[in-house]
Formats: structure tokens, C-alpha cells, sequence
């Protein structure tokens, strides 16, 4: 009973949110384009096969492709939800910043997923956008490892990049999760077609179920 009064709830939200784009009432991801020479656009089949398991496992209705935007286009205000990942530098404009904090403020959700080789441009960026905070280590316990799939341990670990432990780092404001990078684990490449990087199908699971998690609570807070 308590899952379905969360479902609903969520659909309810939804449909407040979403007459902002009319024309695409269903829910996707916006990747988001940046700048510096990172390869934003790698892996393209993760989004739809986020969006496809997100639909069988939450009945939240999705569409079957992803938004593209830049961080300066207030189409970004459309979508509650939005990405990045890739494996180089990362450099935001003042206006991008600027539109970035705007969206984040005011109820928006960032996603960033290191896919190797981002770590120092991105928190070098995130610095610069959000000189008031601190980039802070998001605690086991914190809801985007618990709303929907129980993730005791925090992040699982898909792929081993340096061998490192999995890490998942937050910038809150008024005590929301605002923005979540995941680091050492590259949860969005678990997403990908099973043929791509060939994962056991017990890994692509996992980043299955913490795409829902951190999805929901998005949607949720």
C-alpha cells in the first residue's frame, strides 16, 4: 500500500510538471551538451533502456528517446531530470552557470555519472558554480540509496576504472539533493546494450535499480 500511495503521488507530480512541455507529456532525460572536449554524447543507447526499465519497473510513462540541450538553453526547465557523463573536460560558461544554479534552485535534479576520466574538470566546474557549498560525501543512509531499491552500502560498483571504492558526492541546497555525481563505478554504462561493454547481466541490474533510485527521488523531493 505504502508503494502505491508513492506511485501515485508521483504521478501526480508528473502531471503538474509536465504541462510545461504539452507536447511531450511523458517523461524523459535531457542530456545535457557541454563544452571543453568531453565526448557528452558516448553511449547512446543508455538513456533509452534507462527509460524503458524506468517504465516497466515504476509505471511512470516515458518516452522512448532522450532531450539534448546545453546548460544555457531554458529548455532545461522543461525537464526535471537532467545528465551528464562522458571521459574529458568539462568547462561551463558564466551563462551556463548562471541557468545551471537557476534550474537547480528552483526544483531542478543533476546527474552526473564519471565515465573515466571526468573527475577533475567536474569538480573544478561544480567549484566554480557553487563557491557557497561544498561538494560533500552523500551518506549510506541518505534517501536516493533507499527510495525505491535498498542500497545499504551505498553505490554498487559496475565497472573497475581504478579499483577504487565506489563514491557518490552531492551539492544540497535548503536540504535537498541537488545535484549527484557518481564516481569510480559508471553507473550509466551499465545501462548500455548488453553488447557494448558485456557486463554480467547481475551488473547491469544493479545499475538498473540505482538509475530508478536516482530517478525517483528526484522526481520525489
Amino acid at each position: 500500500m505504502r508503494l502505491l500511495l508513492k506511485i501515485f503521488s508521483l504521478f501526480l507530480f508528473l502531471a503538474i510538471l509536465i504541462q510545461a512541455d504539452i507536447n511531450n507529456p511523458d517523461f524523459t532525460i535531457c542530456r545535457i551538451k557541454y563544452n571543453g572536449g568531453g565526448d557528452w554524447y558516448n553511449d547512446r543507447s543508455i538513456i533509452p533502456n534507462m527509460l524503458k526499465e524506468l517504465q516497466k519497473r515504476t509505471k511512470i510513462p516515458c518516452q522512448e528517446e532522450q532531450a539534448v540541450a546545453t546548460l544555457e538553453d531554458n529548455r532545461i526547465f522543461y525537464y526535471p531530470f537532467i545528465f551528464m557523463t562522458g571521459h574529458g573536460n568539462v568547462i561551463f560558461s558564466e551563462s551556463e552557470i548562471k541557468n545551471l544554479r537557476k534550474y537547480l534552485f528552483n526544483g531542478g535534479f543533476l546527474y552526473i555519472d564519471d565515465d573515466y576520466g571526468m573527475d577533475k574538470a567536474i569538480r573544478r566546474e561544480i567549484k566554480k558554480a557553487f563557491p557557497d557549498k561544498k561538494f560533500v560525501k552523500v551518506p549510506f543512509s541518505h534517501p536516493i540509496y533507499n527510495c525505491f531499491y535498498k542500497f545499504p552500502q551505498g553505490l554498487p560498483k559496475i565497472h573497475k576504472h581504478d579499483g577504487k571504492p565506489p563514491e557518490g558526492w552531492g551539492i544540497f541546497h535548503n536540504g535537498r539533493l541537488i545535484l549527484f555525481y557518481t564516481y569510480e563505478t559508471n553507473i550509466s554504462d551499465g545501462w548500455a546494450d548488453p553488447n557494448v561493454h558485456k557486463d554480467p547481466e547481475y551488473k547491469r541490474e544493479q545499475a538498473f535499480k540505482m538509475g530508478v533510485n536516482i530517478i525517483y527521488y528526484a522526481l520525489t523531493n
